[in-house]
C-alpha cells in the first residue's frame, strides 16, 4: 500500500534513484480517453533541472515508454503500464555516506525500519520518484479538462519573498515564463537572486506554492473519514519536503472572528455561491462549487554543500560534506507535482460518484 495512491483511480510505482529505471501502473483509467502523449511529455518536461544555475546538474531526460493500456493513443480501460529509465545516475557520489545518517534526511528513519537503505541517491526516498506521479497526474489532467477541471499551482513565495496577494488568478502561461514558475516577474527576480545566492553558499532555501482548483462540481468528497480535503492534503504532504497544506485562510482563521470569517450565501446567475472563499472551496469535507484554494509550504532541501555535524551507523560522531547533485530551492520544480497530485486525488474523487466509461464522465 505504501507504493499505491487512489481508489478508483489508482497509481502503483516503483524504482529507485540509481536503479535502471522507475514506473508504474495505473489502474482505474477510463476507456476510450484520446491521450496526448505531447502533452504527457510536456508535463514531465516542466519537472525535469532546468538549465539555470538553480537546480540541480543532474540530467534526465524523463522519456516515459507506455508498455500496456493504451492502443493507437486510446486507453483500453486496462492497466497503463509505464517505464522512465535512468540515464545519469552517479552512485559514486554517494560511496562516502554509505554508513553515514545524513542530517534531516531519510537514511535513519529508512534502516530503522527497514534494517538496511539504499543510500545511492536516497532509494525510494528521493525526489526521483516524483517523475512516476507526474505521468499519473498528467493523464488524470487530460481527463479532467474534459470536464473543465483545471489545476494550476505556482511558486508565492520563497523564503521572506511573498507574492503578497491570495490565489492570484493567472494566466499558466506566466507561471511558466520564468525559472522560478512565480507569474510575478518582479518578485521572480528577486526569489532567483535569493536561491542563487543560498546555492552559492552552499546552502538550501524553502517556500511555499500556491494552487487554485477551477470548475469542481458540488459535491466531492466525503463527510467524516475522507473529506476532500485531508485526501488532497494527504497527497500533497507525501511530496518530498513538504510539511504543510492550508485551505482558504488557513491558519489566518484562528485569528478571525466568526463574523470576519464566515463565507456569505448568495445567488449568481441563477447558481448558489459565495460573496468570500475563506473556506477554499471545501466545507465539511465537500466541494461547494467555488475554487478550491490550498498553499503547501515546503522546508529547505536537506542536502548542503557545506560541512555539518553528524553519526554514522557505528553511533560515531562525524562531520560531512555531501557530494552529489542537489537542488538548492525544490520549489519550481514541485509545481509540476503538487499539480499532478492535485490531479489525481480530483479525478478520483469525481470517478467515486461516476461510471468508468470515459462517454459517461
Amino acid at each position: 500500500m505504501s507504493s499505491s495512491i487512489g481508489h478508483l483511480f489508482k497509481l502503483t510505482t516503483f524504482g529507485e534513484s540509481h536503479g535502471p529505471a522507475v514506473g508504474g501502473i495505473i489502474d482505474g483509467c477510463p476507456s476510450g480517453l484520446k491521450l496526448n502523449v505531447v502533452k504527457i511529455q510536456q508535463f514531465l518536461n516542466r519537472r525535469k533541472p532546468s538549465a539555470s544555475f538553480i537546480s540541480t546538474d543532474r540530467d534526465e531526460d524523463d522519456q516515459v515508454e507506455f508498455l500496456s493500456g493504451i492502443i493507437d493513443g486510446v486507453t483500453l480501460g486496462t492497466p497503463i503500464g509505464f517505464l522512465i529509465k535512468n540515464k545519469d545516475a552517479r552512485s559514486s557520489d554517494y560511496n562516502n555516506l554509505k554508513d553515514v545518517f545524513r542530517p534531516s534526511h531519510a537514511d535513519f528513519t529508512y534502516e530503522k525500519k527497514y534494517g538496511l537503505r539504499d543510500y545511492r541517491g536516497g532509494g525510494r526516498s528521493s525526489a526521483r520518484e516524483t517523475v512516476n506521479w507526474v505521468v499519473g497526474g498528467a493523464i488524470a489532467s487530460q481527463i479532467l479538462l474534459q470536464k473543465g477541471i483545471t489545476v494550476t499551482s505556482y511558486v508565492s513565495s520563497v523564503g521572506h519573498i511573498d507574492v503578497g496577494a491570495d490565489y492570484l488568478d493567472v494566466d499558466s502561461d506566466l507561471i511558466y515564463s520564468n525559472v522560478i514558475r512565480c507569474p510575478i516577474s518582479e518578485k521572480a527576480n528577486e526569489m532567483e537572486q535569493l536561491i542563487k545566492s543560498c546555492k552559492a553558499n552552499g546552502d538550501t532555501v524553502g517556500g511555499c506554492i500556491s494552487t487554485v482548483i477551477k470548475g469542481v462540481p458540488f459535491g466531492l468528497g466525503e463527510p467524516v473519514f475522507h473529506k476532500l480535503q485531508s485526501a488532497i492534503a494527504s497527497s500533497i504532504l507525501n511530496i518530498n519536503t513538504c510539511k504543510g497544506v492550508e485551505f482558504g485562510l488557513g491558519f489566518d482563521y484562528s485569528r478571525k472572528r466568526g463574523s470576519e470569517g464566515n463565507d456569505l450565501f448568495c445567488v449568481k446567475s441563477g447558481v448558489v455561491g459565495t460573496t468570500t472563499n475563506h473556506s477554499g472551496g471545501i466545507v465539511g469535507g465537500i466541494s461547494n462549487g467555488q475554487d478550491i484554494c490550498f498553499r503547501s509550504a515546503f522546508k529547505p532541501v536537506s542536502s548542503l554543500f557545506m560541512e555539518q555535524r553528524s553519526i554514522n551507523n557505528k553511533l560515531k560522531d562525524v562531520t560531512i560534506k555531501p557530494s552529489g547533485r542537489h537542488d538548492a530551492c525544490v520549489l519550481p520544480r514541485a509545481v509540476p507535482i503538487v499539480d499532478a497530485m492535485t490531479a489525481m486525488i480530483i479525478l478520483d474523487y469525481y470517478l467515486l460518484n461516476k461510471t468508468t466509461k470515459i462517454s459517461d464522465l
